[in-house]
């Protein structure tokens, strides 16, 4: 028995039909008979013998993976196709159960690209951050005076005084060698620059790193700079930095080295000094918590020494929240910072913050984190501290969050009713809707679908069994939003009418009527079982 299983291990080297010992035109019923054969053969609980329960042991889920595969018709179909590697591809559950062997195999063929996409972006690794600054002073320091007699001075003035946009990606040379890439351009009143910086960074060990880094902007010249980080023990490391600036006032060496080390499981304390045109010593102690994170950190130095507390707290919800707050103070001054975040989507965190300081006003501070890319917008309030300031800042976003939190859970009580109403006299129900620009389904798809959800929107505006939407960008309906401005846009859903599932695209300023009627164009193709044919095309 012993040198039986042995040879049968050998099996799964071959295909799926070889292990359960049927010809490829098997029937599900000669799949079936063979496997429960197979199973009664090596089922471990028929061997006494630890080796040999082992050996039938995994005979036994060979034979079970191959029953799994080949009783179901779509992945018996990918596997005639592609084999075991076919199978291997992610994506195949939202793939329609119902297909050909062409549509499998183009289908197989789209979820490698889109594989491959997302290797490529975990590569390459791209960071982006763009910050607006708007200055609304105007809204709480103006005097009325100054503007009674200036055209049109009954106006708050609120302008865009900054911007700053930076971006980088990462390209593997080898594997221990890293190059990156990173540029930024800003703007403040007028005035602006930008630089660039090429980075080489090489793992000489387990232990350690270093970096070579090359930079050149318009305003402050050439940068030449060199980076190491060491690990000193298991619970200790070492950063050391060193770099020489070139510009039109002569060469501006800089120095910095900093050693961090566990004090135990969820603190770390940090030491850093450095040397160049902002000399100075910090020290700091950070504390993270499932529930909290805590940092307390001081700095003396020319020309800022401070002292700096701060505190959040993570609510342990689906939606990620936290509140903060921080104090700190030097020699500029006192800074009071408040705010929460959360999660809004499952890429997308958005936060709010409140500084209010002295002598610097106050501001809110608006942040979106969508992927790898950040956007940011404080809003300059006013250059005093004043009180109406700090409410409106506060009670402001809060208000405009509640507000749309209760927009939403409005419409989807209204959708609730709607669809049975729909569902009771067989009427029209929107499955899926997106808005945005789509990829082509011919097209190599080098760039992927910018593209919002908006079923619930448009459910809202079912009204006696039909939807009709005017001439005029749909954008501006309710619940939708502008996903990729200046690009083209379509309007691509899903409904049902009838019991019987139908599809339609439409441009963003087509008029649009479902049930479809003569004098309208909208391109509309009865589905029935391809419904996943459209989710597919979403990336």
């Amino acid at each position: 028995m012993a040198a039986s299983l042995d040879d049968e291990l050998e099996l799964d080297n071959q295909d799926y039909y070889s292990l359960l010992n049927v010809r490829k035109e098997a029937t599900q019923d000669e799949l079936k008979a063979s496997y429960r054969r197979l199973c009664m053969l090596y089922h471990p609980d028929k061997h006494r013998d630890p080796e040999l329960k082992s050996q039938a042991e995994q005979l036994f889920n060979q034979v079970h993976q191959a029953y799994e595969v080949l009783s179901d018709p779509q992945s018996r179909a990918i596997y005639d196709i592609f084999g075991k590697k076919g199978l291997e591809v992610e994506g195949w559950e939202i793939v329609e159960r119902k297909r050909t062997p062409v549509e499998i195999r183009e289908e197989y063929e789209r979820l490698q690209r889109e594989r491959e996409e997302r290797r490529l972006q975990q590569r390459t690794n791209p960071k982006g951050t763009i910050s607006v600054g708007v200055d609304a002073t105007d809204l709480f320091d103006r005097y009325d005076e100054d503007f009674e007699e200036m055209p049109g001075g009954g106006f708050p003035h609120i302008e865009i005084n900054r911007m700053h946009i930076s971006q980088s990606i990462e390209a593997p040379l080898t594997n221990s060698d890293t190059a990156m890439l990173s540029g930024s351009l800003s703007t403040h009143n007028g005035n602006g620059g930008g630089n660039i910086n090429m980075t080489v960074r090489r793992v000489t060990s387990a232990k350690g790193w270093g970096e070579l880094e090359f930079g050149a902007g318009d305003i402050l010249g050439p940068l030449f700079g060199m980076k190491v980080f060491r690990n000193l023990t298991p619970r200790c490391f070492l950063t050391a930095q060193c770099g020489m600036q070139f510009s039109p006032r002569g060469v501006r060496p800089s120095c910095s080295l900093m050693t961090a080390r566990h004090l135990d499981q969820n603190t770390m304390g940090y030491l850093q000094w450095r040397w160049g045109p902002h000399s100075s010593m910090t020290t700091s102690v950070v504390r993270d918590t499932k529930t909290s994170h805590f940092t307390l950190a001081l700095q003396l130095g020319v020309p800022h020494s401070y002292l700096m507390m701060s505190y959040q707290y993570k609510f342990q919800d689906e939606d990620q929240t936290k509140v903060k707050g921080s104090i700190k103070t030097g020699w500029f001054g006192t800074v009071v910072e408040y705010g929460a975040e959360r999660k809004i989507s499952r890429h997308s965190v958005l936060a709010a913050t409140v500084s209010v300081g002295v002598p610097q006003g106050v501001t809110l501070k608006i942040r979106l984190a969508r992927a790898n890319q950040t956007y940011l917008f404080p809003v300059h309030l006013t250059d005093q501290l004043l009180p109406s300031a700090v409410f409106y800042a506060t009670v402001g976003p809060l208000l405009v969050y509640m507000a749309i939190h209760r927009l939403v859970l409005l419409m989807q009580e209204s959708v609730r009713r709607i669809i049975e109403g729909e569902e009771s006299k067989m009427g029209l129900i929107i499955l899926n809707a997106w808005y945005g620009k789509f990829v082509t389904d011919n097209s190599v798809r080098q760039e992927r679908a910018q593209v919002i959800d908006v079923t619930v929107p448009l459910q809202c505006l079912v009204k006696d069994s039909k939807l009709i939407l005017t001439e005029a960008s749909k954008a501006g309906l309710p619940g939708f939003y502008d996903p990729c401005v200046g690009e083209d846009k379509s309007l691509k859903l899903l409904y049902q009418f009838r019991g019987v599932m139908h599809q339609v695209l439409s441009a963003d300023t087509e008029a649009l009527r479902i049930p479809k009627q003569c004098k309208y164009t909208t391109t509309t193709q009865p589905l029935y079982n391809h419904y996943s044919t459209l989710t597919t095309t979403i990336s």
